[in-house]
């Protein structure tokens, strides 16, 4: 496990997918500046739905600014929420930071989420790095969101990193229910709900007669477990899944074996 130095104070990157001005990012940036050395480098517009996408086709900006009082250093990207976290490694920070935050994200990341959020793959490309690493998550949409409630449980999750760290790996991926602070029944450690998005495309054309598409749709969870992410969110909870980027499905390495003895 990654584990902070006891003789220094920690370096924390704080990034998201909404922008740099999200009032989400402000709040996470507020909570980590009472845990350590904050270094902001986020989007510099809405970057949803990113996943893990890096910029390879076009050139990146990265421009220094002052948006809040009492944060060391901002920076704002052109690039996507991965592309700030390896800007922020390579050429901003001057080590590695002792934790990587990405959030609060407007809107949930729970269930099959993950695979589409800018917020987690952020995250994901902390872990990869060797960091310790956390996406928050609300569950509200509206930028207007209220985020007071999740700052109790960002610094409780937040702290129990620094001080014992996460597994080589791993990260977390945390989502918080839109209720006031009262009304959260405190946090679970779950697992991610088997759900998907049934998306549909609204076909239109513009003035000009070209055709063009709005895509929506229907989430969907077809999992009756009430040891998930997405039953810990409709019961009042926080949500904590443990992730792994390591993809492999593992138990079916052997039995795929025949093709090897196939190939012969």
């Amino acid at each position: 496990m990654n584990c902070m130095k006891n003789d220094e104070k920690p370096l924390i990157l704080v990034t998201n997918d909404d922008g740099i001005t999200a009032p989400g990012i402000r709040a996470l940036i507020e909570v980590m500046n009472k845990l350590g050395e904050v270094v902001v480098v986020a989007p510099d517009s809405a970057q949803s739905g990113m996943g893990h996408a890096v910029t390879v086709n076009d050139v990146l900006f990265l421009n220094e600014v002052k948006i809040d009082d009492g944060v060391q250093k901002e920076f704002q990207s052109s690039g996507t929420p991965v592309d700030c976290v390896k800007l922020a490694i390579s050429e901003v920070l001057h080590r590695k930071p002792d934790l990587i935050v990405s959030g609060i994200n407007h809107g949930s990341n729970a269930s099959i989420n993950i695979i589409y959020s800018g917020t987690m793959s952020a995250a994901v490309e902390g872990g990869i790095e060797g960091v310790p690493s956390i996406g928050f998550s609300l569950d509200n949409f509206s930028w207007k969101a209220d985020f007071e409630p999740s700052k109790v449980f960002v610094e409780k999750i937040a702290r129990e990193v620094l001080k014992n760290g996460i597994p080589k790996g791993m990260v977390l991926n945390v989502n918080i229910p839109n209720l006031p602070l009262d009304q959260i029944k405190g946090i679970k450690i779950a697992r991610q709900a088997h759900a998907k998005w049934e998306e549909t495309f609204d076909k239109r054309i513009n003035p000009h007669g070209k055709e063009y598409y709005w895509l929506s749709g229907e989430f969907k969870n077809m999992d009756s477990g009430t040891d998930t992410d997405l039953y810990a969110l409709e019961n009042g909870y926080v949500s904590v899944v443990p992730v792994q980027y390591d993809l492999t499905a593992y138990q079916w390495i052997d039995k795929l074996k025949r093709l090897e003895d196939e190939d012969k």
